[in-house]
């Protein structure tokens, strides 16, 4: 079996984290077709997906994010493409939670 590792350091807190962690597995669920639930924790939360032939989970915490994805052995051929994709659509939705964070005002 092939195995994704995907960690990404943030600044957001839980509260936006886990904003961004459904709004991905939302989207995974409609491009991928993928089946997900959100375990919810006082200290984080895991995202578990699976679908034919993929099963792995997001941990999400107020600093950082943790994919681990396990293929099967026909999705084990596409690991690099899969890999990247998955990266692709959670850096774009870490992007976009920064241009939509509020300015801070300077002091005056």
């Amino acid at each position: 079996m092939a195995e994704i590792r995907i960690h990404r350091e943030h600044a957001l807190g839980l509260k936006k984290a886990r904003e961004i962690a459904w709004k991905w597995a939302e989207q995974v669920e409609e491009k991928f077709d993928m089946d997900c639930t959100v375990i919810e924790g006082d200290d984080g939360d895991t995202v578990e997906f699976t679908r034919s032939g993929v099963k792995g989970e997001l941990t999400v915490a107020a600093d950082h994010f943790e994919l681990v994805a396990q293929l099967g052995f026909l999705l084990g051929a596409f690991k690099g493409t899969i890999e990247a994709e998955i990266q692709k659509e959670l850096d774009t939705l870490l992007a976009d939670s920064k241009k939509k964070a509020p300015a801070k005002k300077k002091a005056g």
